[in-house]
């Protein structure tokens, strides 16, 4: 596997924008995007609206439908591993 280092925008739609030209042969392409954690400005003044409670997901599983939306809210410290770990634990009375 080969690795490019290029620098791109991400514009206001969502889109990837490459600030220079490819020069590698037509494919799939796994695409790694590392941005930096220093707000800018023009970007935070924008965002001025406040963000909504709870994200709306939706299932591909009619069954499911309302599951997620009477779901508590995950707290912040919670490791999936460990809790996986923990049943497994239960489960086999390890």
């Amino acid at each position: 596997m080969q690795a490019y280092k290029l620098n791109a925008t991400i514009d206001e739609s969502g889109s990837l924008v490459l600030d220079e030209p490819l020069t590698i042969a037509p494919g799939k392409v796994e695409l790694i995007i590392l941005q930096n954690l220093e707000p800018i400005a023009s970007f935070t003044e924008e965002k001025s609206e406040p963000p909504l409670a709870r994200p709306k997901r939706k299932s591909k599983v009619k069954a499911f439908e309302g599951l997620f939306e009477n779901a508590p809210p995950v707290p912040p410290d919670f490791d999936p591993l460990e809790a996986r770990w923990e049943a497994l634990k239960e489960k086999y009375n390890l």
